[in-house]
């Protein structure tokens, strides 16, 4: 067996960043950029209006105007605005040439086509989005290595981009081994349980924005799983089997790694839950062989599989780690790092009930893992550890 730190340096060391490709920006949500993104134009590309009202020049506004026109928003022909005159705009209007404020529709008065401004408060380009303010023409508009969340895509929508350059995600492919495994909603009989690993860990990948995911079911035969395994490997980038990697009997995952030439990283790593874990890989292609039990297999998706995937996919971590006061006291034997199924608020933190690595319930109301240190046994209240935050 080695350390968890071993395992965790292995894995960074043994995957790359996917390569780069161009998307249209529909489909560009959660994806990292790979490239700068400058503005093609001054956005807004003219004086814009910020609200409906009336257009004027700031100097001639103690002066009863002369409403000569109308500016709409879309309109493609711009009128001069001479002294003494005034034009009625709309939100998202291009000014009049020679106006440089507006005054809200609520603050005036007009009788027979002339207007009284009535804004005491008014100031020189009040009300008015200048040119370029949202961004200049050439500016850097959003660098390289930011994910792109809905906002940054309707800023990029708005600076006029329809195609983008990132970085692929890794297409994920679960396999889930065992006869006793039956599908939810379906009649359970003697001797099976429901099958939950695949439903946790699709919404933890999901949560994290990668949907690129295929689910593939394998009987407890050596020759099924391999044929299975071969088929995930050319449709997948990554491949998350769970259950079959221990040593029993009918735990075929590491000879069915082998037979489908996949290179053994590690298998074994010192800590509770997940001791089993399996790494490998094929060429640019890895394999997480996971435990069979639900919290181990959740546990070592966010401390080994969660990071492999940010980095193929050049994303920062959504894994927060941070320091916090243990509230109760833990003992545990040394030799093994112990996770820890656990509730996180305001720096405090709570080891939770049911911490076997079947039970799920405890599991369902946790925000974070506690890390206990390999060599160490007595672990007090009101001493600091660290803590594993979940994604949200």
């Amino acid at each position: 067996m080695i350390s968890v730190a071993e395992a965790k340096s292995l894995i960074q060391e043994n995957v790359s960043p996917m390569p780069v490709h161009p998307v249209s920006l529909a489909l560009a949500a959660g994806h990292t950029l790979s490239a700068d993104i400058y503005a093609k134009h001054d956005i807004p590309a003219f004086e814009q209006s910020s609200m409906d009202g009336y257009a004027l020049r700031f100097e001639d506004k103690d002066l009863p105007l002369t409403i000569t026109g109308e500016m709409q928003a879309g309109v493609a022909t711009q009128f001069q605005l001479l002294a003494g005159q005034a034009a009625r705009i709309f939100t998202g209007a291009p000014l009049p040439s020679g106006a440089d404020t507006v005054v809200m529709q609520e603050k005036v008065t007009v009788n027979n086509g002339m207007l009284t401004i009535l804004d005491t408060q008014l100031s020189k380009g009040l009300n008015v989005r200048h040119k370029g303010a949202e961004v200049a023409k050439g500016a850097l508009a959003i660098s390289k290595g930011s994910q792109l969340s809905p906002a940054a895509i309707g800023f990029i929508a708005g600076i006029g981009y329809a195609e983008l350059e990132v970085h692929q995600t890794p297409a994920v492919g679960i396999i889930v081994t065992g006869k006793e495994l039956q599908q939810p909603g379906r009649e359970l009989n003697f001797g099976q349980v429901y099958e939950s690993n695949s439903y946790s860990l699709t919404a933890a990948l999901q949560q994290c924005g990668l949907n690129d995911i295929h689910f593939y079911l394998a009987d407890d035969h050596l020759e099924e799983l391999t044929a299975v395994l071969q088929e995930a490997l050319t449709q997948n980038d990554v491949v998350l089997l769970t259950g079959g990697v221990s040593v029993g009997d009918y735990d075929f995952v590491i000879r069915a790694a082998e037979q489908c030439g996949i290179k053994q990283i590690f298998h074994k790593v010192k800590q509770k839950p997940g001791k089993p874990l399996y790494f490998g890989k094929k060429e640019a292609k890895v394999v997480f062989g996971l435990p069979g039990n639900p919290s181990s297999v959740l546990s070592c998706f966010y401390q080994y599989v969660l990071p492999a995937l940010e980095k193929m996919a050049s994303r920062k971590s959504r894994l927060k780690v941070v320091e916090a006061v243990l509230t109760q006291d833990c003992t545990k034997a040394a030799g093994l790092t112990h996770f820890l199924k656990a509730h996180f608020n305001d720096g405090n933190v709570t080891p939770l009930y049911a911490q076997e690595s079947f039970r799920m319930s405890s599991f369902a109301q946790a925000n974070g893992m506690i890390e206990l240190k390999e060599e160490e046994t007595n672990f007090t209240a009101g001493m600091k550890v660290k803590v594993y935050l979940f994604p949200e």
